[in-house]
Protein backbone atom coordinates (compact mmCIF):
# COMPACT_ATOMS: atom_id res chain seq x y z
CA UNK A 1 0.00 0.00 0.00
CA UNK A 2 1.33 3.70 -0.82
CA UNK A 3 1.29 5.65 2.67
CA UNK A 4 -2.06 7.54 0.95
CA UNK A 5 -3.68 4.45 0.65
CA UNK A 6 -2.84 3.03 4.14
CA UNK A 7 -4.34 6.34 5.87
CA UNK A 8 -7.52 5.98 3.82
CA UNK A 9 -7.50 2.43 5.25
CA UNK A 10 -7.16 2.79 9.16
CA UNK A 11 -9.59 5.88 8.54
CA UNK A 12 -11.83 3.30 7.39
CA UNK A 13 -10.88 0.53 10.11
CA UNK A 14 -11.49 3.55 12.57
CA UNK A 15 -14.80 4.56 11.30
CA UNK A 16 -16.13 0.76 11.59
CA UNK A 17 -14.63 0.78 15.18
CA UNK A 18 -16.24 3.27 16.39
CA UNK A 19 -19.62 3.24 14.72
CA UNK A 20 -19.71 -0.57 16.01
CA UNK A 21 -20.86 -2.00 13.13
CA UNK A 22 -18.02 -4.59 12.67
CA UNK A 23 -19.33 -6.26 15.70
CA UNK A 24 -23.26 -6.01 13.67
CA UNK A 25 -21.53 -7.34 10.80
CA UNK A 26 -19.57 -10.26 12.50
CA UNK A 27 -22.08 -12.93 12.77
CA UNK A 28 -22.40 -12.59 9.20
CA UNK A 29 -18.65 -12.28 8.03
CA UNK A 30 -16.53 -13.97 10.67
CA UNK A 31 -16.94 -17.42 9.73
CA UNK A 32 -15.13 -20.73 11.65
CA UNK A 33 -11.97 -19.20 11.94
CA UNK A 34 -8.64 -17.32 10.55
CA UNK A 35 -5.26 -17.72 9.58
CA UNK A 36 -3.00 -15.04 10.88
CA UNK A 37 0.03 -13.82 8.38
CA UNK A 38 3.61 -12.46 9.55
CA UNK A 39 6.82 -12.08 8.28
CA UNK A 40 9.31 -10.23 10.52
CA UNK A 41 8.78 -9.97 14.15
CA UNK A 42 11.40 -7.30 15.66
CA UNK A 43 11.60 -4.96 18.43
CA UNK A 44 13.43 -2.51 15.90
CA UNK A 45 12.23 1.11 15.17
CA UNK A 46 11.49 1.60 11.31
CA UNK A 47 13.56 3.53 9.25
CA UNK A 48 12.97 6.46 7.31
CA UNK A 49 12.76 4.68 4.02
CA UNK A 50 11.31 1.02 4.97
CA UNK A 51 8.79 0.16 2.26
CA UNK A 52 9.16 -3.53 3.23
CA UNK A 53 7.58 -2.15 7.13
CA UNK A 54 4.63 -3.61 6.68
CA UNK A 55 6.52 -6.93 6.92
CA UNK A 56 7.83 -6.14 10.44
CA UNK A 57 5.70 -6.14 14.06
CA UNK A 58 7.06 -5.96 17.26
CA UNK A 59 7.07 -8.33 19.63
CA UNK A 60 4.82 -6.44 22.07
CA UNK A 61 1.91 -6.35 19.56
CA UNK A 62 2.25 -10.04 18.38
CA UNK A 63 1.83 -10.40 22.31
CA UNK A 64 -1.39 -8.48 22.63
CA UNK A 65 -2.72 -9.79 19.37
CA UNK A 66 -2.55 -13.29 21.42
CA UNK A 67 -4.14 -11.53 23.86
CA UNK A 68 -6.75 -9.71 21.87
CA UNK A 69 -7.48 -13.28 19.93
CA UNK A 70 -8.02 -14.97 23.14
CA UNK A 71 -10.36 -13.03 24.67
CA UNK A 72 -12.38 -12.59 21.24
CA UNK A 73 -13.34 -15.90 22.01
CA UNK A 74 -10.77 -18.00 19.69
CA UNK A 75 -9.15 -20.92 20.59
CA UNK A 76 -5.44 -20.90 18.95
CA UNK A 77 -4.78 -24.03 17.19
CA UNK A 78 -2.11 -25.82 15.18
CA UNK A 79 -2.29 -25.98 11.02
CA UNK A 80 -2.47 -29.38 12.08
CA UNK A 81 -5.91 -29.41 12.91
CA UNK A 82 -7.32 -26.88 10.60
CA UNK A 83 -8.88 -29.44 8.24
CA UNK A 84 -11.58 -30.37 10.76
CA UNK A 85 -11.60 -27.53 12.86
CA UNK A 86 -12.90 -25.23 9.25
CA UNK A 87 -15.82 -27.56 9.30
CA UNK A 88 -17.51 -26.04 12.23
CA UNK A 89 -16.78 -26.74 15.87
CA UNK A 90 -19.52 -28.17 18.05
CA UNK A 91 -18.52 -25.44 21.01
CA UNK A 92 -19.19 -22.71 18.52
CA UNK A 93 -16.09 -21.15 18.85
CA UNK A 94 -13.97 -19.95 16.51
CA UNK A 95 -10.31 -20.76 15.69
CA UNK A 96 -7.05 -18.68 14.98
CA UNK A 97 -3.77 -19.66 13.26
CA UNK A 98 -0.57 -18.06 13.42
CA UNK A 99 2.09 -18.65 10.38
CA UNK A 100 5.23 -17.05 9.58
CA UNK A 101 6.92 -16.75 6.31
CA UNK A 102 10.32 -16.96 4.96
CA UNK A 103 12.17 -18.11 8.07
CA UNK A 104 13.62 -15.06 9.16
CA UNK A 105 15.48 -15.54 12.67
CA UNK A 106 14.44 -12.66 14.20
CA UNK A 107 11.00 -15.77 14.02
CA UNK A 108 13.58 -17.76 16.67
CA UNK A 109 14.77 -14.89 18.74
CA UNK A 110 11.85 -12.55 19.08
CA UNK A 111 8.48 -14.21 18.25
CA UNK A 112 9.68 -17.80 19.96
CA UNK A 113 9.83 -16.43 23.09
CA UNK A 114 6.30 -14.41 22.66
CA UNK A 115 4.44 -18.01 21.46
CA UNK A 116 6.30 -20.11 23.99
CA UNK A 117 5.21 -18.01 27.25
CA UNK A 118 2.13 -17.85 25.77
CA UNK A 119 2.27 -21.38 25.25
CA UNK A 120 0.64 -20.76 21.14
CA UNK A 121 1.41 -23.55 18.18
CA UNK A 122 2.39 -21.67 15.30
CA UNK A 123 3.86 -22.64 11.84
CA UNK A 124 7.08 -21.14 9.72
CA UNK A 125 7.28 -22.06 6.25
CA UNK A 126 10.38 -21.90 5.15
CA UNK A 127 12.53 -21.51 1.64
CA UNK A 128 14.54 -24.43 1.36
CA UNK A 129 16.97 -22.35 -0.40
CA UNK A 130 17.00 -19.27 2.06
CA UNK A 131 18.06 -22.13 4.20
CA UNK A 132 20.76 -23.30 2.30
CA UNK A 133 22.28 -19.82 2.37
CA UNK A 134 21.82 -19.22 -1.49
CA UNK A 135 18.52 -18.06 -1.24
CA UNK A 136 17.48 -14.16 -2.82
CA UNK A 137 15.23 -12.17 -0.59
CA UNK A 138 14.91 -10.08 -3.42
CA UNK A 139 12.55 -7.67 -2.17
CA UNK A 140 14.47 -6.23 0.78
CA UNK A 141 17.29 -6.25 -1.66
CA UNK A 142 15.93 -3.47 -3.92
CA UNK A 143 15.37 -1.58 -0.47
CA UNK A 144 18.69 -2.04 0.70
CA UNK A 145 20.47 -0.87 -2.81
CA UNK A 146 17.64 1.98 -2.84
CA UNK A 147 18.48 2.87 0.45
CA UNK A 148 22.71 3.20 -0.16
CA UNK A 149 22.58 4.48 -3.69
CA UNK A 150 22.56 8.20 -4.58
CA UNK A 151 20.46 7.31 -8.61
CA UNK A 152 19.57 3.99 -10.28
CA UNK A 153 19.44 3.76 -14.10
CA UNK A 154 17.12 1.45 -15.19
CA UNK A 155 16.47 0.19 -18.73
CA UNK A 156 12.59 -0.62 -18.37
CA UNK A 157 10.03 -1.90 -21.03
CA UNK A 158 12.35 -0.99 -23.77
CA UNK A 159 12.73 3.08 -21.90
CA UNK A 160 15.54 3.95 -20.33
CA UNK A 161 14.33 5.14 -16.55
CA UNK A 162 16.37 7.39 -14.69
CA UNK A 163 15.53 7.87 -10.81
CA UNK A 164 17.66 10.19 -8.38
CA UNK A 165 17.65 8.73 -4.76
CA UNK A 166 18.52 11.92 -2.69
CA UNK A 167 15.88 11.94 -0.40
CA UNK A 168 12.82 10.18 1.27
CA UNK A 169 9.99 10.85 -1.05
CA UNK A 170 12.60 10.38 -4.15
CA UNK A 171 13.17 6.44 -3.01
CA UNK A 172 9.85 5.55 -1.90
CA UNK A 173 8.77 6.13 -5.63
CA UNK A 174 11.82 4.84 -6.97
CA UNK A 175 10.94 1.65 -5.05
CA UNK A 176 7.29 1.67 -6.24
CA UNK A 177 7.77 2.02 -9.69
CA UNK A 178 10.94 -1.28 -9.90
CA UNK A 179 9.06 -3.22 -7.29
CA UNK A 180 5.68 -3.48 -9.20
CA UNK A 181 8.10 -3.38 -12.84
CA UNK A 182 9.68 -6.40 -11.49
CA UNK A 183 6.56 -7.96 -10.19
CA UNK A 184 5.83 -8.09 -14.14
CA UNK A 185 8.79 -10.15 -15.40
CA UNK A 186 9.67 -13.38 -15.52
CA UNK A 187 11.75 -14.32 -12.83
CA UNK A 188 15.04 -15.17 -14.16
CA UNK A 189 15.21 -11.41 -15.87
CA UNK A 190 13.70 -10.01 -12.80
CA UNK A 191 16.35 -11.26 -10.20
CA UNK A 192 19.15 -10.30 -12.45
CA UNK A 193 17.82 -6.73 -12.22
CA UNK A 194 18.09 -6.78 -8.44
CA UNK A 195 21.72 -8.45 -8.91
CA UNK A 196 22.48 -6.22 -10.79
CA UNK A 197 21.07 -3.43 -7.96
CA UNK A 198 22.85 -5.35 -5.77
CA UNK A 199 26.38 -5.26 -7.20
CA UNK A 200 25.95 -1.10 -7.89
CA UNK A 201 24.94 -1.20 -3.75
CA UNK A 202 28.30 -2.77 -3.03
CA UNK A 203 26.80 -6.00 -1.25
CA UNK A 204 25.67 -9.93 -1.72
CA UNK A 205 22.17 -10.37 -2.08
CA UNK A 206 22.95 -13.89 -1.01
CA UNK A 207 25.07 -13.34 2.12
CA UNK A 208 22.71 -10.49 2.79
CA UNK A 209 19.82 -13.32 2.91
CA UNK A 210 21.94 -15.69 5.20
CA UNK A 211 22.21 -12.69 7.74
CA UNK A 212 18.57 -12.70 7.71
CA UNK A 213 16.97 -16.41 7.66
CA UNK A 214 17.39 -19.03 9.67
CA UNK A 215 20.07 -22.59 8.29
CA UNK A 216 18.99 -25.60 8.91
CA UNK A 217 20.68 -25.49 12.57
CA UNK A 218 18.26 -22.96 13.89
CA UNK A 219 15.01 -24.67 12.12
CA UNK A 220 16.32 -27.66 13.58
CA UNK A 221 16.72 -26.22 17.36
CA UNK A 222 13.32 -24.43 16.66
CA UNK A 223 11.28 -27.57 15.06
CA UNK A 224 11.98 -29.49 18.70
CA UNK A 225 9.54 -27.91 20.38
CA UNK A 226 5.86 -29.12 19.82
CA UNK A 227 4.45 -25.64 19.43
CA UNK A 228 6.49 -25.60 16.01
CA UNK A 229 5.42 -26.49 13.10
CA UNK A 230 7.70 -26.11 9.69
CA UNK A 231 5.82 -25.53 6.45
CA UNK A 232 7.48 -25.33 2.55
CA UNK A 233 7.29 -22.27 0.92
CA UNK A 234 9.32 -23.63 -2.29
CA UNK A 235 12.92 -23.91 -2.64
CA UNK A 236 13.65 -20.67 -4.05
CA UNK A 237 10.57 -18.26 -3.82
CA UNK A 238 9.34 -17.83 -7.21
CA UNK A 239 5.84 -17.08 -8.12
CA UNK A 240 4.52 -20.10 -9.31
CA UNK A 241 2.31 -19.07 -12.19
CA UNK A 242 4.86 -17.93 -13.89
CA UNK A 243 6.89 -21.25 -13.97
CA UNK A 244 5.91 -24.09 -16.13
CA UNK A 245 4.20 -27.43 -14.68
CA UNK A 246 7.03 -29.61 -14.24
CA UNK A 247 8.78 -26.42 -12.51
CA UNK A 248 5.97 -25.83 -10.14
CA UNK A 249 5.90 -29.49 -9.16
CA UNK A 250 9.78 -29.60 -8.59
CA UNK A 251 9.65 -26.27 -6.83
CA UNK A 252 6.89 -27.59 -4.09
CA UNK A 253 8.10 -31.41 -3.87
CA UNK A 254 11.78 -30.74 -3.69
CA UNK A 255 11.43 -28.55 -0.55
CA UNK A 256 9.29 -30.90 1.17
CA UNK A 257 11.38 -33.37 0.90
CA UNK A 258 14.13 -31.33 1.88
CA UNK A 259 12.41 -29.90 5.04
CA UNK A 260 11.49 -33.66 5.85
CA UNK A 261 15.33 -34.94 5.18
CA UNK A 262 16.38 -32.15 7.38
CA UNK A 263 14.22 -32.52 10.02
CA UNK A 264 13.23 -35.83 10.46
CA UNK A 265 9.42 -35.95 10.11
CA UNK A 266 6.80 -35.23 7.64
CA UNK A 267 6.25 -31.96 6.25
CA UNK A 268 2.27 -31.43 5.31
CA UNK A 269 1.55 -27.37 5.04
CA UNK A 270 2.94 -25.36 2.15
CA UNK A 271 2.35 -21.55 1.43
CA UNK A 272 2.57 -20.34 -2.21
CA UNK A 273 5.49 -17.62 -2.87
CA UNK A 274 3.42 -13.97 -2.68
CA UNK A 275 0.82 -15.77 -2.64
CA UNK A 276 -1.85 -13.24 -4.68
CA UNK A 277 -3.84 -14.75 -7.62
CA UNK A 278 -1.37 -13.31 -10.10
CA UNK A 279 1.47 -15.69 -8.17
CA UNK A 280 -1.01 -19.17 -7.55
CA UNK A 281 -4.12 -20.09 -9.31
CA UNK A 282 -6.40 -23.05 -9.84
CA UNK A 283 -3.29 -24.99 -11.73
CA UNK A 284 -1.03 -24.60 -8.50
CA UNK A 285 -3.66 -25.29 -6.03
CA UNK A 286 -4.22 -28.66 -8.09
CA UNK A 287 -0.70 -28.99 -7.69
CA UNK A 288 -0.20 -28.92 -4.26
CA UNK A 289 -3.05 -31.76 -3.55
CA UNK A 290 -2.38 -33.93 -5.92
CA UNK A 291 1.54 -33.81 -4.51
CA UNK A 292 -0.13 -34.42 -0.64
CA UNK A 293 -0.07 -31.76 0.46
CA UNK A 294 -2.31 -31.27 3.79
CA UNK A 295 -3.02 -27.38 3.36
CA UNK A 296 -1.77 -24.75 1.38
CA UNK A 297 -2.26 -20.80 1.91
CA UNK A 298 -2.42 -17.92 -0.26
CA UNK A 299 -2.13 -14.42 0.63
CA UNK A 300 -5.58 -13.46 -0.50
CA UNK A 301 -7.60 -11.51 2.52
CA UNK A 302 -10.29 -13.35 4.42
CA UNK A 303 -11.86 -15.80 7.09
CA UNK A 304 -12.36 -19.49 6.91
CA UNK A 305 -16.06 -20.66 6.23
CA UNK A 306 -16.80 -24.04 6.23
CA UNK A 307 -17.61 -24.28 2.45
CA UNK A 308 -13.82 -24.03 2.61
CA UNK A 309 -13.69 -27.47 4.15
CA UNK A 310 -12.77 -28.73 -0.17
CA UNK A 311 -10.98 -25.97 -0.57
CA UNK A 312 -7.51 -26.66 1.94
CA UNK A 313 -5.35 -25.84 -1.02
CA UNK A 314 -6.24 -22.00 -1.18
CA UNK A 315 -6.19 -20.91 2.06
CA UNK A 316 -7.16 -17.14 3.01
CA UNK A 317 -5.07 -15.28 5.26
CA UNK A 318 -5.82 -11.90 7.39
CA UNK A 319 -2.10 -9.83 7.40
CA UNK A 320 -0.78 -8.50 10.52
CA UNK A 321 0.50 -5.50 8.93
CA UNK A 322 3.33 -3.39 10.45
CA UNK A 323 1.68 -0.21 9.33
CA UNK A 324 -1.34 -1.60 11.39
CA UNK A 325 -0.40 -2.37 15.12
CA UNK A 326 -3.36 -1.33 16.83
CA UNK A 327 -5.90 -3.22 18.87
CA UNK A 328 -9.04 -1.21 17.53
CA UNK A 329 -7.15 -2.14 13.75
CA UNK A 330 -6.98 -5.92 14.68
CA UNK A 331 -10.43 -6.04 16.51
CA UNK A 332 -12.56 -4.62 13.24
CA UNK A 333 -10.02 -7.50 10.89
CA UNK A 334 -11.28 -10.17 13.31
CA UNK A 335 -14.96 -9.86 11.89
CA UNK A 336 -14.31 -10.36 8.66
CA UNK A 337 -16.13 -7.03 7.90
CA UNK A 338 -13.62 -5.76 5.58
CA UNK A 339 -12.73 -8.60 3.09
CA UNK A 340 -16.49 -8.94 2.91
CA UNK A 341 -16.51 -5.60 1.80
CA UNK A 342 -12.94 -6.00 -0.42
CA UNK A 343 -14.41 -9.01 -2.06
CA UNK A 344 -17.69 -7.40 -2.90
CA UNK A 345 -15.80 -4.52 -4.27
CA UNK A 346 -13.41 -6.85 -6.13
CA UNK A 347 -16.30 -8.05 -8.27
CA UNK A 348 -16.76 -5.12 -10.21
CA UNK A 349 -13.37 -4.35 -11.55
CA UNK A 350 -9.36 -5.38 -11.76
CA UNK A 351 -7.59 -4.79 -8.49
CA UNK A 352 -4.25 -4.46 -7.32
CA UNK A 353 -2.49 -6.43 -4.51
CA UNK A 354 -0.56 -4.05 -2.49
CA UNK A 355 3.04 -5.15 -1.09
CA UNK A 356 1.16 -6.11 2.52
CA UNK A 357 -0.13 -9.33 0.58
CA UNK A 358 3.09 -10.04 -1.71
CA UNK A 359 5.42 -11.97 0.15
Amino acid sequence: MTRRSTKLFKAALSALHYSGADGLIAPFTAGNGVILMLHQVTPDAPQDFEPNRILKVTPDFLDSVIVQVRAAGFDIISMDDVPERIKGSQSGKPFAVFTLDDGYKDNREHAYPVFKRQGVPFTIYVASDFADGIGDLWWLSIEEAIRRLPAVTLEMDSVRRHFDLTTVEQKDAAFEVIYWWLRTLPENIARAVTHRLAREAEFDPNAFCRNLVMDWQEIKALAEDPLVTIGSHTCTHLALAKLSEAEVRREISDSIQRIEAELGRPCRHFSYPYGCDKSAGEREFAIARELGVTTAVTTRKGMLHASQASELWSLPRLSLNGDFQDARYVKVLLSGAPFAFWNAVQRFGPHREGPSQSY
